[in-house]
């Protein structure tokens, strides 16, 4: 059975990593119709702008071979360095447009996705050479979609051909009767209608095979929701891991926060609910919080007050307050001044009379 899960349990989209990871493995979206168009193209613009030319070079290059036809020794090394010559020069004039379509593939590719240097693609893989594998390539939907594409668009090539030809057949008939010299502007000027009606059909062809290629590799990089928690947990890490984490973080915040309960100077209660350990010494702007909290924590912090002689003094609606209000290691707040230095002098005077 196959590792790979069910197309219809590809609910979910693709992740930002999963996409980035395709690309990075070469794995993107190509529509061999943009290349294609980007060729036609440069095949067009060479035949508008230098076919003219280029006739005129081989047509002098070939006259001048005809006209020193007499010249060329008869003997075999002679004859092949005529010959090699004479590739030499046509290759030297027919190369412009092998470049000029090999910089348009280039560019058809360039325009879909930037270069990335990959081996992914190269490196060996048993579903390249699986017969299964093949089979079941070469009959899927994939497969099919390509077929049909390619056969209307064969269709409907022809049928531009056609549609520009047929109308100029009486043309075509006299073009066997026309002077040498004439016979190349007529054949350009046809096969530019030619390109241009082609060319037109493959613009709409294009786009639409780039925009059906690109929603279908994004289709397949859809992710079942197994694939997703996966991710997450790689990235963000187990959630159980990550609860046990966070809550060994607070209770070692916990325990910090009672080491300073024995220095306060007055712990505010609810009685029951609430907590809150203040220190005031003269000379601070305003008295501190120490630790504060609720039900357990707060319980663990009235205990600690009276095994360190920390007085408590019940107050629940200052209690409420101030756990509302005030953080750990913060000054309390402005409005609660007078309330908390009700509660401190209350307590120095306490202290004044036990000393007496």
């Amino acid at each position: 059975m196959s590792d790979e899960p069910d197309e219809s349990e590809k609910t979910e989209e693709p992740s930002q990593k999963k996409l980035d990871d395709a690309k990075k493995k070469g794995n993107l979206p190509k529509s061999q119709e943009v290349t294609s168009w980007f060729m036609l193209l440069a095949a067009t613009l060479f035949i508008m702008i230098f076919s003219a030319d280029m006739a005129r070079s081989l047509a002098g290059l070939l006259a001048g071979f005809l006209e020193q036809l007499h010249e060329i020794p008869d003997d075999g090394p002679g004859l092949l360095e005529v010959l090699r010559q004479l590739v030499l020069a046509v290759v030297a004039i027919v190369g412009v447009p092998f470049l000029f379509f090999w910089l348009a593939g280039i560019a058809g590719n360039l325009v879909q996705f930037p270069p990335i240097f990959t081996t992914e693609p190269i490196k060996p893989k048993f579903s390249k050479i699986s017969p299964g594998a093949g089979f079941k390539r070469l009959f899927s939907s994939t497969s099919l979609v390509n077929f049909v594409k390619s056969l209307v668009k064969l269709v409907l090539v022809a049928g531009i051909i056609a549609s520009i030809l047929v109308p100029k057949r009486d043309v075509l008939e006299r073009a066997v009767q026309l002077d040498p010299a004439e016979l190349p502007d007529v054949l350009r000027t046809i096969s530019l209608q030619v390109l241009g009606g082609v060319l037109a059909l493959l613009t709409v062809i294009a786009g639409a095979d780039y925009g059906f290629q690109r929603y279908n590799w994004y289709k397949k990089l859809r992710m079942t929701k197994q694939e997703v928690k996966e991710e997450y947990k790689q990235q963000e890490g187990d959630p159980h891991i990550q609860a046990k984490i966070k809550q060994i973080r607070r209770e070692k915040a916990q325990q910090r926060m009672m080491q300073k309960v024995p220095d306060a100077s007055v712990v505010i209660t609810n009685p029951t609910h609430y907590a809150i350990a203040l220190k005031y010494q003269q000379g601070m702007p305003a008295p501190v919080c120490l630790a504060k909290g609720q039900d357990n924590v707060a319980l663990r912090i009235r205990e600690i007050a009276k095994e360190n002689d920390v007085p408590i003094v019940e107050n629940p609606p200052l209690a409420r307050a101030l756990h509302a209000t005030t953080e750990i290691d913060s000054e309390i707040p402005v409005e609660h001044f007078k309330a908390v230095a009700e509660v401190i002098g209350y307590v120095l005077r306490l202290q004044d009379r036990k000393r007496k």
